[in-house]
């Protein structure tokens, strides 16, 4: 494919494929993450306890100009509260999309988007588990310790309904299991212990987030 015919299929949302059938995420992060962040307008986060949290979110079926603005906005919403990854019920959207910003294990940024995510099971030799420290914004302030496989694939279409394979390492890794959990109704603090989930609340009731929330009624 023409070189101009790729950058035009990426400013659309549309990312290039290697070998294994997996996006390339990892290219023009800043510009890809610049474009979309400056046509949205940052929206509060919703907190732990807020319905749209707890239950899962509709399927993306229409891959239009509304979908495309939501993306933009959740990008935004991301850079305000200085986040990694951001589903669409985080700023009260029930629709099954997530966005991310996110660094893997070798310290490489990757940025997209998914619609209608599916984590895929993989054999315990593709894969080992990482015990490190998980926060969330929607659980402001509050952080825990969570094993979580450090290798994941993710399925589902981009904002233009084409299907897409997403694989992580690491930290995306997380990323990525941390985001297709929100979208199917599940914080990481309910992953917890029941002691651990009550720390973590109380970390976040002692604390004051750094930007906008939606508070609960």
């Amino acid at each position: 494919m023409a070189q101009q015919d790729t950058d035009q299929q990426q400013d659309q949302g549309v990312l290039p494929v290697d070998d294994e059938g997996f996006v390339i995420d990892s290219q023009d992060c800043e510009k890809r993450e610049a474009a979309y962040r400056e046509r949205g307008t940052s929206r509060p986060i919703t907190v732990v306890g807020n319905p749209v949290l707890h239950r899962e979110c509709r399927d993306v079926t229409e891959f239009g100009a509304e979908l495309a603005a939501l993306v933009d906005d959740m990008f935004a919403s991301q850079r305000t509260a200085e986040g990694v990854g951001l589903a669409a019920n985080q700023i009260g959207v029930d629709l099954k999309v997530f966005v991310y910003d996110c660094g893997d294990e070798d310290g490489v940024r990757h940025v997209g988007v998914v619609c209608n995510p599916v984590l895929q099971e993989l054999p315990a030799d593709q894969r080992s588990l990482d015990d490190a420290g998980e926060g969330c914004l929607s659980v402001p302030t509050a952080y825990a310790s969570l094993a979580r496989p450090d290798y994941a694939v993710v399925t589902g279409q981009d904002e233009q309904g084409n299907p897409i394979r997403v694989r992580g390492t690491g930290y995306f890794a997380r990323c990525l299991q941390h985001e297709t959990d929100h979208l199917y109704g599940r914080l990481y603090i309910d992953r917890l212990s029941k002691r651990e989930r009550k720390d973590a609340l109380r970390q976040m009731a002692e604390g004051t987030p750094r930007y906008p929330v939606v508070a609960n009624d």
